[in-house]
């Protein structure tokens, strides 16, 4: 949805070449098409869509994948707001294999509003890391067709993925996809967007609002599960990362 529309732009941030606003729109039927992929995802209200020849809506539990040059249809009743992500070049073919409309369940439906309070918040790094995972997960869970992929960034990438309460050193990650470690940086973050350290501490930081929002397990516990023996040092950099410490965090979105 290109920013000439009628929608009221409540916030944006542009982090390193993603574009994300906080929106509301009108009842009046807008069309049009732009040379970018587009994420809509749900805060209040639902977004009435029709995406070239598919026709659905954005409400609690669902959003919607605009491809590049889908013309598309939008209209909307009532109070309502969303979070609208304008996605750049090299993250695109994450999206590209999805289908315009996408399930989301409890879990990643509560991690849409966490990433929307940062967003109101103004936690500029933490929601720029939080949309790269979230599109991360999205292409994980909804992607069921083979798309182009570097094979040694994936097995970087799902060593990370089982490992990520290890030491984990880029020199380690380099030898596992038989890459130089400049290699596997350049590589990895075209990719997916992060560097390989970068994603490791996303995962850290994700399985830890997880298990932290779905578990009554002890923070000094679930420090542990993410690579941290060091309690303080994890509630430092869940803060940093959040904006708020783990036991803060778990009291006001149980």
């Amino acid at each position: 949805m290109s920013k000439s529309h009628q929608a009221t732009a409540l916030a944006t941030s542009a982090l390193t070449g993603l574009q994300i606003n906080l929106r509301s729109y009108a009842s009046d039927t807008k069309s049009h098409s732009h040379d970018y992929h587009q994420l809509v995802l749900p805060v209040s209200g639902h977004l009435d869509m029709q995406i070239d020849n598919t026709g659905g809506q954005v409400d609690t539990y669902q959003g919607a994948i605009i491809a590049a040059g889908a013309v598309h249809e939008f209209s909307a009743e009532g109070s309502n707001r969303f979070l609208v992500a304008d996605i750049p070049q090299q993250l695109a073919r994450q999206l590209e294999q999805l289908p315009a409309f996408i399930e989301l369940d409890a879990s990643l439906s509560h991690y849409v509003q966490f990433l929307h309070s940062q967003i109101t918040a103004k936690q500029h790094t933490s929601q720029q890391q939080m949309l790269l995972l979230l599109i991360q997960l999205l292409n994980e869970r909804f992607n069921t067709r083979s798309t182009p992929a570097d094979t040694r960034i994936d097995t970087a990438k799902q060593y990370i993925d089982s490992h990520y309460a290890e030491r984990l050193s880029a020199n380690q990650l380099a030898l596992i996809a038989n890459l130089s470690p400049r290699q596997l940086g350049q590589l990895f973050k075209s990719q997916t967007g992060m560097t390989p350290q970068q994603y490791l501490l996303e995962k850290r930081m994700q399985t830890a609002w997880f298990l932290l929002h779905n578990t009554d397990q002890p923070v000094q516990i679930i420090a542990d599960k993410v690579g941290y023996q060091n309690l303080a040092a994890f509630s430092d950099r869940f803060r940093k990362h959040f904006g708020q410490s783990p036991r803060h965090f778990r009291q006001h979105t149980k």
